[in-house]
């Protein structure tokens, strides 16, 4: 089967769903700009997904470390076995008791699945598809149907949303408010561990009226346990084991529900609190004071987060391609694109059906709507007053 082109022509859903349709055997090749990423198929079903260009912090012993199921200083240890006798790093950390095959297994299982949903947020790049003998190695993750991993992906980007207007900061903490109700049986902390990685991959049910989730199951229950003092939403999802969509899901529905409340990153909670009052106050004396306050940060925002703004010395082009300042930048324009999209919606009434509008109308300049300067964000209307906005970092 020749199977090969832009993503602008065939999405990612599409080949995916053709390839599991038709129970293919072979190798998915993926690239879009600085990324590149192979998934495995076997029949049909996904046995492996790589992203060559992986970056470190996403790396198995690196996600083991911040997960703490084992210390910086055992992963180094395992490195330096690995280095001598050519051993897989899984393998080595096994055999020499570091961590249980059961949870390097899991934690192998969500680092496959990450970088599937991950693909989901691509617009642009190319593919090939390989017929191939592909080896399937059961004891690392168990194969994927190519039509749960479109289920679940379609899911998370409907979803998200919701999620972002409680959870709108990775650096926001949380408190507990009071105990959860008594689960019927108390499992041990390795099958709970288990369940709630299963419960991860479950389809729930959410509140039709308000279109948020209403529901305590293993997911939340692993969070709530997890919350403590200076934990915020990117330690939560390290520990948690349960990937950034899920985490993220179960601390909504804890939200809602009252068992915990969410703490603001110093700097954050007075503006975000006063533009969300402002708007449910509504007319159009309300509608002028958040116009002024949203363009006046838009022009402060804008002016610090074009390249031609900074002075960084002589190692400014070192600088950007430094993910971290990459990230950072891109959370500042993130919020710039927002505040542009909430004061289209004011006076137009409506959001965009694409964010070059933003441009046409003199919000924003051509290059605002580039993660720092060379990928285009994936923006898509769900409704009137609400919207998809991705990163391509994701």
């Amino acid at each position: 089967m020749a199977l090969t082109g832009t993503l602008k022509d065939f999405g990612i859903a599409d080949i995916l769903q053709l390839i599991g349709q038709q129970q293919k055997t072979g190798v998915l090749y993926l690239k879009s700009k600085e990324q590149e990423v192979q998934v495995y198929f076997r029949d049909g079903n996904i046995v492996r997904a790589e992203s060559i260009t992986r970056k470190k912090k996403d790396l198995i012993g690196n996600m083991l470390v911040r997960a703490e199921l084992i210390t910086e200083q055992q992963l180094e240890s395992a490195l330096e076995t690995q280095r001598r006798t050519l051993k897989r790093l899984g393998d080595v950390l096994t055999t020499t008791g570091t961590i249980s095959a059961q949870k390097l297994k899991q934690m192998m299982q969500l680092q496959v699945t990450e970088t599937l949903y991950g693909l989901f947020s691509w617009k642009a790049g190319t593919y090939e598809f390989k017929q191939e003998d592909v080896q399937v190695d059961s004891e690392s993750i168990t194969p994927l149907r190519a039509e749960s991993v479109l289920m679940e992906g379609f899911r998370m980007v409907d979803e998200w949303p919701h999620v972002r207007k409680k959870i709108s900061h990775e650096a926001m903490t949380f408190e507990r408010l009071k105990e959860l109700p008594a689960s019927k049986a108390k499992p041990k902390e390795e099958d709970d561990f288990d369940a709630s990685f299963d419960d991860a991959f479950s389809e729930e049910k959410k509140d039709e009226n308000k279109g948020e989730f209403k529901s305590i199951g293993s997911s939340e229950r692993r969070v709530y346990e997890l919350i403590a003092p200076g934990r915020n939403v990117r330690k939560l999802v390290d520990l948690s084991c349960l990937g950034e969509f899920e985490t993220c899901k179960a601390l909504v529905n804890l939200l809602n529900l009252e068992y915990v409340r969410a703490i603001q990153p110093t700097g954050l909670a007075a503006s975000a609190g006063g533009v969300s009052l402002l708007v449910r106050v509504g007319g159009l004396v309300a509608r002028a004071v958040v116009t002024v306050m949203v363009l006046a940060a838009l022009g402060f925002v804008g002016s610090r987060l074009r390249p031609d703004t900074w002075d960084l010395g002589d190692d400014s082009a070192s600088s950007f391609a430094d993910p971290a300042a990459q990230r950072l930048l891109a959370r500042a324009q993130q919020a710039r694109i927002e505040a542009a999209l909430e004061v289209f919606r004011l006076e137009k009434g409506a959001l965009p059906e694409r964010l070059d509008a933003l441009v046409e109308v003199g919000l924003l300049q051509r290059e605002d709507l580039r993660y720092p300067w060379r990928d285009d964000y994936y923006y898509r209307r769900t409704s009137e007053r609400q919207f998809i906005l991705l990163s391509p970092l994701r």
